[in-house]
C-alpha cells in the first residue's frame, strides 16, 4: 500500500490536522484499519486518534482518495465526531485473537 499526500491542513479551531491522500493498492480496497494504522504509523501519532472519515474508489481501480482526521486529544475528538463515525473507526485492542 503506497501513499501519496493530496492535501493537508491544519485545523486549529477543532485541535485536529486534516489530510486527503491517495492510496495505491493491490487487490482491495484497504480496510479502515489498515489505512488507521499505516496513518498513524506514518505521522507517529496514537491510532485512537487518527479517524477515516472518507474511503472512496472509483470500480476497477487499483487506487482509492481518502479524508483522515488526526485529533490532538480524544476529549475533542468525541465531541466532534458523530457516534457512528467513532464506531466505524474503533480498533479493538484484541482484534485477530482467536481464543474462543
Amino acid at each position: 500500500m503506497e501513499i501519496e499526500v493530496l492535501s493537508e491542513r491544519e485545523n486549529p479551531l477543532l485541535n485536529r490536522k486534516e489530510i486527503r491522500f491517495l492510496i495505491k493498492h493491490e487487490g482491495p480496497t484497504p480496510t479502515v484499519k489498515d489505512v488507521k494504522l499505516k496513518i498513524a504509523a506514518m505521522y507517529n501519532v496514537d491510532k485512537n486518534l487518527v479517524i477515516v472519515d472518507k474511503i472512496d474508489q472509483e470500480f476497477g481501480k487499483t487506487e482509492s482518495e481518502c479524508y483522515v482526521k488526526i485529533y490532538t486529544d480524544e476529549d475533542t475528538m468525541k465531541i466532534v465526531e458523530k457516534k457512528s463515525t467513532l464506531e466505524k473507526n474503533k480498533i479493538e485492542e484484541n482484534e485477530g485473537d482467536n481464543n474462543g
